[in-house]
């Protein structure tokens, strides 16, 4: 049975995982304006605060002022419910992804993970899939033609690239042996090349192309196509409901960047040191050596999204089926065969 001082802690790590999430979005949101606008020679945001830091709060404030507008032809309930059900699991799925070593306080070992689950990487699957319930519904309610084209597109999307993304996680976990993220982690510990990174090359480069089509971003954003369909799904929404979606587009790149130092990039682990003998400070070096690395993909989202052109449709399912899926089960039988002569060796 769980003590008082359990329960606090794990309530304690939900409300900071949840903080910093929300920070990092914020964080987020003003870096792309700032790199994009240096991308193409803007200034960008540089009135609200010292060198614009606090536009995103601006804009925060902004959403919440303006006039919530419900079109009258709209399904309201699921209208109103498809932007939860987008961002709910985008927050909830990184609670399994550990952020450091553990960290010993009031004499008792502490993970720095909000929930150690066996099947963790199932778990994030799971729900980085249930997102696309919520664009759907976005789409499908707003009765609207550019909406539901929208949503139709995502749906496709995801579905076409989840299972390539599903295929070169399964190699990871051939290699591991393992569902959970400790567990990969702790396979990735020691040198440099022990990053799943140089072992699996090739699914590395499968679960990054996924991934970004999977948060829909740029050069795969066709759900939300501005020359095409307006804004998409989320053509009929304003105010916070506007806003939700945005703030789910960069919780899910948080988690997707999470996800890829966990699974290739030996995740909170300092190559050639051992953070447990440091006591705190290997906690600490472990929490930081996992968010430089994570702010390396986030930034990789923001330089991708404006240097790259868009695809087009049939080029994006192109690629899913006849050219991610097929290289994928090639890698994973390449992987059960090294594992096999492995074994009998």
């Amino acid at each position: 049975m769980m003590d008082l001082l359990g329960f606090v802690i794990i309530i304690v790590k939900v409300l900071v995982v949840f903080a910093v999430t929300l920070l990092t979005v914020l964080g987020m949101v003003y870096a792309e304006r700032r790199v994009s606008a240096f991308m193409q020679g803007r200034l960008g945001p540089n009135r609200v605060g010292p060198k614009g830091l606090l536009q995103p709060i601006a804009d925060g404030i902004k959403f919440l002022m303006k006039e919530d507008i419900i079109p009258a032809s709209v399904d309201k309930p699921i209208f109103v419910l498809a932007p939860a059900i987008l961002l709910i699991p985008a927050l909830m799925t990184f609670a399994v992804i550990p952020f450091g070593s553990d960290i010993t306080l009031f004499g008792r070992n502490i993970p720095l993970q909000v929930a150690d689950v066996n099947v963790g990487i199932l778990y994030v699957l799971a729900l980085t899939s249930i997102g696309v319930y919520g664009i759907v519904l976005a789409g499908w309610s707003s009765n609207n033609k550019y909406s539901l084209l929208g949503g139709l597109r995502s749906s496709a999307q995801l579905i076409s690239y989840e299972l390539a993304m599903g295929l070169a996680v399964v190699s990871i976990i051939l290699l591991s042996g393992s569902l959970k993220l400790d567990d990969i982690v702790a396979d990735q510990q020691g040198h440099l090349f022990s990053w799943n990174l140089f072992k699996q090359p090739l699914a590395f480069i499968i679960f990054l192309i996924a991934v970004y089509a999977e948060t829909n971003r740029l050069p795969f954003d066709l759900s939300e196509a501005e020359q095409e369909l307006v804004g998409g799904y989320h053509t009929e929404y304003s105010s916070m409901k506007f806003a939700m979606f945005f703030m789910a587009e960069y919780a899910n790149m948080i988690t997707a960047a999470a996800l890829t130092v966990t699974l290739f990039f030996g995740g909170w682990d300092v190559p050639l040191v051992n953070e447990s003998s440091l006591g705190i400070w290997g906690a600490l070096l472990s929490v930081l050596s996992f968010s430089l690395k994570m702010g390396f993909f986030l930034f990789l989202f923001i330089w991708v999204r404006w240097t790259f052109p868009r695809f087009r449709y049939d080029q994006l399912m192109k690629i899913g089926w006849k050219v991610m899926l097929p290289l994928a089960l090639f890698n994973i039988f390449i992987t059960a065969g090294y594992l096999t002569i492995k074994a009998v060796v």
